[in-house]
């Protein structure tokens, strides 16, 4: 028989793991000025990391929130997805070459 602190102890981690934000299942789509459409989803509970599809595809990109002014940069150092509000800007990190802008819920 359980001791009366160790179920304390597992119901109060239960509750702190029910109060986290669960990774996203399912994509946001973006589409942006571009016509770019932008698949992404949270990858992991406390949002340091997303997952990004580009054009529907089927390769995704596991980017890593990096230090932004504002809003939140995510990177693996080849893609870059950066969200200020409702809207972001995709783009090639090694050669600077944008993707998209004004990327947003169509």
């Amino acid at each position: 028989m359980l001791k009366r602190s160790t179920v304390l102890a597992l119901l109060s981690v239960l509750g702190a793991c029910a109060s986290q934000p669960a990774p996203s299942d399912s994509w946001t789509r973006w589409v942006c000025d571009s016509q770019a459409e932008v698949l992404w989803r949270l990858a992991d509970s406390k949002g340091e990391q997303v997952d990004v599809r580009l054009g529907g595809g089927d390769i995704v990109y596991r980017l890593t929130q990096e230090p932004a002014g504002s809003g939140a940069l995510y990177s693996d150092g080849q893609l870059s997805f950066h969200t200020k509000g409702e809207q972001g800007v995709v783009y090639w990190t090694a050669q600077d070459d944008l993707i998209g802008r004004g990327c947003k819920a169509p």
